[in-house]
Parts: C-alpha cells; sequence; structure tokens
C-alpha cells in the first residue's frame, strides 16, 4: 500500500488501476472502473507556487507540464494529450536542458500558479440563518456558540443575519441605535425582484429599468447592502445584542401540532440576498436547524403529528407525499447557488430529522460543510462550529469559487463525478454517453472546498482491441490533467494544475501487471461511492446483489485457483483484503439503511462522498485497538474475539470513537482502583485509550461522538454493531470473558467460504 500512500503525498490521488487496463473490453472485464479519488487543493509543503500565469496548449488548453515533449533548439513544445506543437513565448527564449522552468520539473507534476498580484479581492461573506423553533434550553445553547463563532470571524468578513420561525426576519445590523427587522410571510415564495423592493433597496438610488441587479456594480448602491452585510468586527455590538434577545419563536402551537418552521422560505430569501448583494464572492449561508420543516415549498411534513415524518420504507414505496417537491424545490435553489457562486452549509440539531436527505442536493452541489447532531449543546455541534473558523493547525481551509477542467488522453472518457461539485455543462469530446453523478461534462463548479475535500472522478476507455498485433501502439501511457482554479483562503485567486501518466496494457499476459498496480482500498472507496449513488438514483436497485456479484467476478477473473476447487483458491496480496473491505461494506450504514433514519443515511453519504480515501476506509471498516497490561497499544481484528475481561478496546468508526472497558477493568473503575497511589499501572491503561481518543477527534471534521461504555453495558452496541460475528448466540461458546453477538449475520469466515465456492465455478 505504501507506494499508492507515495502517490498521494505527491499528486493528492489514488486510483484502483495503477496500471490501466487499456481496452473498452478489458476494463469492462475489470468490474472496478477506472477511476481516481482526487484531492484537488490537498496542501503540500514542497509545491511551488508560480508568480506567472500558465502556458496553455493552443488547441485543447492543456498546461505545460513535465510529460509535455520539449525542443530546446526550436523553442517548441508538444502537447502529451492532443499532440499539438505550440512555440514557447519570448520570455521563455533562455530556456535549456540545464535550465527549465519550474513547471517542467519531472517532480512538480503538481504545481500551483498564482498571477493575481493586481486583482482585488473580495471579502468572505456569512450569512447565519438561524432557526428559533426549539425549546428555550436548546435555543439558549444555540446563542452561545455563534457568540463565540463571531469572535472567530475574520475581522473583514462580512456579515448577516436571518432568523425564522412562522416568519422569516431579515435583520438590519446597520442600523445600531434600534434593532429593526424585515419580515417574510413563511408560507409565500419571495423571489429577488419582491425582495429589493420591499427591503427598501431603491430608495435612494432608483431602480436600473433593464439588465440583472447584482451588486454595486449593477445598479445597488453600497450603503444599501451595508445595511445587512457588515464587516465583523463593525457589527459585533449589534448582532450579540441581537443574539441575547433572540426569543423562541411567539406563535402559540397547539398540543397536537408541530411548530410553524418555514426553513425553505429563509434559505430562499438568503440565496437572494446574497445573490443581489454579493455575486460571485466566496459568500456562505450556514444554516442552524432545529427541528422539521413545515411550511413553505421544502415542508418534509405536514403541521399534525398524527402524520410521522417519512422513513425508509415510505421513500421506498413513494408513499411520501412532500418529499419530490422539496427535493424540486431545493434542486432549484441549488441551482441559484452555484450560479452565484455561493455555498450552503448545514448545521442540524435535533432529536427529531430535520430533512437533511430533501436539503442534500443544495448542500452538495455547493460543496458545503454538514454537521448532524443530538442537541446544540453536544460537543459534535459546538466543537465542529468552531473548527469552521479556526485557523492554526488542523484548520479546515475552506476555499471558495472553484471550477475545476479535466483533459485526458484521446482513448479515455469521462462519465462524471461522484462528489461535491456542480456540472457546468461544458460539453465536448471527452464527455462520455454514459453519465455516473455530474455528468456530460468536463468543467464543474466547486462553490465551496476545502483542504479534504475529494472528487471521484469515473472514466471510460473507449479504446477498442488491436485485431492486428504486428501495428504496435505508438505510445502505452494515458495522461490526465486536472485544472483547478480557485479563491484561496488568503483571497488570491490560484490555479491548481495536477498531470498524471499511468500506463495501459491490454491482451494476454497482461493479468499479472494488472494486479501489480491495484489499490484496494481505492477500489474499495470508489465502489462504496458508486453504490450508494446507484442506491439512490436507480429504482429497485439491490445493493447487495450487485456487490456480491461485483465481488465474485473480480475473484473469479484476478484468483488462482483450479476450476471447482474452493479448496485451491488463493489470492494475491494485492487483492487479500478486497473481500474483507466488500464484507463490511455490506454492513455498514451506506447499504444497510434499517435502523436509520433517511436523514442519517443522507448525512453518512454526504460525508463518504466528500473525504478522502484514508478517511472513507475508516468508515467502510473501522479500526480497532486494544490495550491491556501485557502489551501496549496493538491493532486489533475487527472481531468480536478482540473482546476480553481484562482489556480496553477504542474503536474508531469514523463518526463515533468508542472508548469500550472489558467486564474486569469496569469493575476495578468502579472500584476507584486508578486513584490509589500502588495501582499508578491501571490509571495510566485507563488514559491511554483517552489520549489516543481525544487526537482522533482534534483531527476530524466533523467532531465524531466520544462514546465511552462498558462490556455488557447498553453503549457496548456502538462496538459490537461493527465487529465481525464470528460468534453468535447460535455457534459454540466464547472465549471466556469474551462475548456474543445477537445476530442472524454471517461472519466473514462463512462469507469468504461462499465467495471461494462461487468464484471458482
Amino acid at each position: 500500500m505504501s507506494e499508492f500512500m507515495d502517490l498521494e503525498s505527491q499528486d493528492g490521488v489514488r486510483m484502483p488501476w495503477n496500471v490501466i487496463p487499456g481496452t473498452k473490453q478489458e476494463s469492462t472485464n475489470s468490474v472496478v472502473p477506472v477511476s481516481a479519488i482526487y484531492t484537488p487543493i490537498k496542501p503540500f509543503p514542497s509545491m511551488p507556487v508560480l508568480p506567472y500565469a500558465p502556458l496553455r496548449c493552443r488547441t485543447c488548453r492543456s498546461v505545460l507540464n513535465p510529460f509535455s515533449t520539449v525542443d530546446y533548439a526550436a523553442k517548441i513544445w508538444i502537447c502529451p494529450f492532443c499532440f499539438t506543437r505550440n512555440h514557447f513565448p519570448p520570455h521563455y527564449a533562455s530556456i535549456s536542458d540545464e535550465n527549465l522552468p519550474a513547471e517542467l520539473f519531472p517532480q512538480y507534476t503538481t504545481i500551483e500558479y498564482d498571477s493575481s498580484i493586481e486583482k482585488p479581492t473580495s471579502p468572505p461573506v456569512f450569512i447565519f440563518v438561524v432557526d428559533t423553533c426549539m425549546i428555550e434550553e436548546e435555543l439558549s445553547f444555540l446563542k452561545s456558540a455563534l457568540s463565540q463563532a463571531l469572535g472567530l470571524l475574520p475581522d473583514h468578513s462580512l456579515v448577516g443575519l436571518i432568523t425564522f420561525g412562522t416568519f422569516v426576519h431579515v435583520h438590519e445590523l446597520g442600523f445600531p441605535s434600534v434593532p429593526k427587522t424585515y419580515i417574510f410571510k413563511g408560507s409565500k415564495d419571495v423571489n429577488k425582484e419582491q425582495l429589493l423592493e420591499q427591503m427598501s433597496f431603491f430608495l435612494k438610488k432608483p431602480k436600473p429599468a433593464t439588465g440583472v441587479i447584482a451588486g454595486p456594480r449593477d445598479g445597488l448602491s453600497t450603503e444599501s447592502i451595508a445595511r445587512f452585510l457588515l464587516p465583523a468586527s463593525d457589527c459585533e455590538f449589534a448582532l450579540n445584542s441581537v443574539l441575547e434577545e433572540l426569543q423562541k419563536d411567539p406563535w402559540p402551537v397547539p398540543a397536537d401540532q408541530r411548530a410553524t418552521r418555514c426553513t425553505s422560505t429563509a434559505l430562499s430569501v438568503a440565496a437572494s440576498l446574497l445573490g443581489a448583494c454579493v455575486p460571485g464572492s466566496g459568500a456562505r449561508i450556514m444554516a442552524f436547524i432545529g427541528g422539521p420543516s413545515t411550511e413553505g415549498q421544502g415542508a418534509i411534513v405536514s403541521k399534525n403529528l398524527s402524520e410521522p415524518i417519512r422513513s425508509h420504507k415510505d421513500l421506498d414505496k413513494d408513499s411520501a407525499t412532500h418529499f419530490h417537491k422539496a427535493v424540486k424545490f431545493y434542486e432549484g435553489l441549488s441551482r441559484q447557488l452555484v450560479n452565484q457562486g455561493h455555498v450552503l452549509d448545514l448545521f442540524a440539531s435535533a432529536l427529531d430529522q430535520v430533512g437533511i436527505a430533501e436539503l442534500k442536493i443544495a448542500v452538495e452541489r455547493t460543496g458545503g460543510l454538514v454537521v448532524l447532531a443530538e442537541s446544540f449543546g453536544h460537543s459534535v455541534f459546538k466543537d465542529s462550529l468552531r473548527r469552521v473558523f479556526k485557523s492554526g493547525d488542523y484548520e479546515l481551509g475552506l476555499s471558495s469559487n472553484g471550477i475545476f477542467e479535466i483533459n485526458c488522453s484521446k482513448d479515455v472518457k469521462v462519465q462524471g463525478i461522484i462528489g461535491p461539485c456542480a456540472s457546468l455543462e461544458k460539453k465536448g469530446p471527452l464527455c462520455s454517453d454514459t453519465v455516473v453523478g455530474q455528468g456530460s461534462t468536463s468543467a464543474w463548479k466547486m462553490c465551496g472546498l476545502d483542504k479534504a475535500t475529494s472528487l471521484c472522478l469515473i472514466f471510460e476507455i473507449v479504446k477498442k482491441e488491436m485485431p492486428d498485433a504486428t501495428v504496435q501502439p505508438t505510445s502505452n501511457q494515458f495522461y490526465f490533467q486536472f485544472l483547478t482554479y480557485y479563491q484561496h483562503s488568503s483571497g488570491q485567486m490560484r490555479l491548481r494544475v495536477t498531470t498524471l501518466s499511468r500506463r495501459w496494457v491490454a491482451g494476454p499476459g497482461s493479468l499479472q501487471e494488472l494486479i501489480a498496480g491495484f489499490d484496494q482500498e481505492a477500489a474499495a472507496v470508489v465502489m462504496a461511492r458508486l453504490v450508494s449513488f446507484k442506491m439512490e438514483t436507480e429504482a429497485e436497485f439491490d445493493p447487495i446483489r450487485w456487490l456480491d456479484k461485483s465481488l465474485i467476478h473480480m475473484c473469479s477473473r484476478f484468483g488462482d485457483y483450479q476450476k471447482d476447487s474452493p479448496s485451491s483458491f488463493s489470492l494475491s496480496p494485492r487483492f487479500s483484503i478486497f473481500p474483507q473491505f466488500m464484507f463490511h461494506l455490506r454492513r455498514s450504514q451506506f447499504v444497510q439503511v434499517f435502523n436509520n433514519s433517511p436523514d442519517e443515511t443522507a448525512y453518512f453519504r454526504m460525508i463518504l462522498n466528500r473525504e478522502n480515501v484514508t478517511n472513507s476506509v475508516v468508515m467502510l471498516q473501522p479500526s480497532l485497538i486494544s490495550y491491556s497490561f501485557h502489551s501496549g497499544p496493538e491493532p486489533a481484528l475487527l472481531d468480536v474475539a478482540a473482546i476480553a475481561a481484562d482489556r480496553i478496546l477504542l474503536l474508531d468508526a469514523y463518526f463515533t470513537v468508542v472508548i469500550f472497558h472489558g467486564s474486569t477493568i469496569s469493575q476495578w473503575r468502579k472500584a476507584g482502583y486508578q486513584d490509589l497511589p500502588e495501582h499508578q499501572a491501571f490509571a495510566q491503561l485507563l488514559q491511554a485509550p483517552r489520549d489516543d481518543g481525544d487526537q482522533i477527534i482534534k483531527e476530524r471534521f466533523p467532531v465524531p461522538r466520544l462514546v465511552i461504555c462498558d462490556q455488557h453495558g447498553s453503549q457496548a452496541r456502538f462496538l459490537l454493531a461493527k465487529l465481525n460475528p464470528s460468534a453468535t448466540y447460535n455457534n459454540e461458546a466464547p472465549l471466556p470473558g469474551g462475548d456474543v453477538i445477537f445476530t442472524d449475520d454471517v461472519s466473514f469466515e462463512v462469507f469468504l467460504d461462499h465467495l471461494q465456492r462461487l468464484a471458482v465455478q
């Protein structure tokens, strides 16, 4: 695995096939598609940032890179994508093989250009959209978290505030002497024109007769914008006083009804306000929602408590009455936000569902952050919000206004991207007829992106078989180039260019080479994103059957065996963990929706779709570390056999971190042995997993939930649900001090046994 990690630390790319199946037929037979998981703005300490504009090919617009062929005498470079001969401009006159510009150095396959010395940059904009339909206790938690967040904002960033319940209140912060708000009815849709009219934007400066109204350049006066969006340093006092006086929504709620909460109208007002005032600048709508939306176009449930909120079963049977209307509304909102270049972030904290399943499209297309917690007082929410604005160690590195483009060799086409971006509908010869995710384009908009945002690009190999083996192909390399143009967190516009070359093989004898270049972690993550995408978009899709068929095909193609002899079956070390990943993916929360609400499933999938390979693997197959008196911390198998009375286990399942005390350890802890001076070693044993767990929590966003539990306690379910059930209630007794899992799921051994039998047929 280490060489794939090295490639990632150079270019931020992991590919399942690092030697590519070179023809259409070969790549179809290889089951896992030719794909790449790319982190566009992953920080590299040694990457140069060049203070000039990139040199582009005049035909395909790809950027000069280390794979270009250079003729130093004639001052010409040949583009590896379209083979066009390009002349170097005059300022490259002194170029020679001893005097290379940085972009031709073989080690700089990823490089950044910053030619924005002269352009003034716009400050970041944050508009807080705050739900007030919640109990006093929750509201006070939220108010204190928000006032802390305000203190962390950069001083020059612009801030606005909208609160909502039955009505939408837009607060005029630029009028500090008296609190002043504009109120919109929650059940009525407001478009941009009505909004500007009602918020008296045209009192001093008349409305222009034609054209789109967009910011101070097009028809709005700067002082009318400054009434609602002010620099954080100027409005901190006004904002804090509004927050202090913020009351629970005053409209009475009958005992048999839900509160009237007009989430969709509030988000629509926020989007229109930003679209009118600051279009094209890096602005974020940060929505804080404490319950289900019951009013307006994006309502997910009626006000009557007798109607339950939709479940997975309702969605499968198509009996969720509000679902399609709400999704259609948020799809429209996502198009508006993508056109404006703005981001929607969602912080949902409620015991009930709030409608993440419907909002998913708007958050994902704009590259927004999402955090789901049980309460605004919970550390998952509070610490995650703090991390958004924190600078220094572990900062998110929020960037904005990204455009992602791609170039490939002519035998490769792009089917699409699964991840946080929106298609820019730039059609061309690169686009495949098969569309996966955001497809039929070679350029995508990434309104919001951060250091960890990762895209999954799915390719299609269109090269036909060579009937005549005597004709040797001219080159056996496929080239890929990823261009990310974005506004860096420092405010400058930058262009990051990553150029890759991968060898392709075809025909008899190529199997061993494919195996040698197979990255099983990346392959498992691509399969997880694909299966989640198919579950959401294809009716009657059976994920378990699809995964099993894929795995059996993989094993019968790449396994080593004699026909019809399961005992002779073996897999190369490059493939050996792949079946295990598939076993855990089948049992994971991405595929098994039972016991999860549609909101939770949408949340898990949104995080999976934006994280890199290492983090995604932890979501699929959690890591388990065991602590005992006999040995230091050591990795343990993710199996019920790892449980012992005298061990502490630390499970990292990405969304939760579980510290599990064996029964003897928990008895000693309850007896207070760790406080006695002669049991210093026991105190250290208890502390070690806490320290390691804190380290995991510190580095991760959204902040995971920490569960500390004891063997046979109710919270132990967080660990037991993830373990391989090798000892269940209906087979042999467990080891003394161990545990059994009450499940009818098959264990990994049985799964592998069946897999071998089917693969050798």
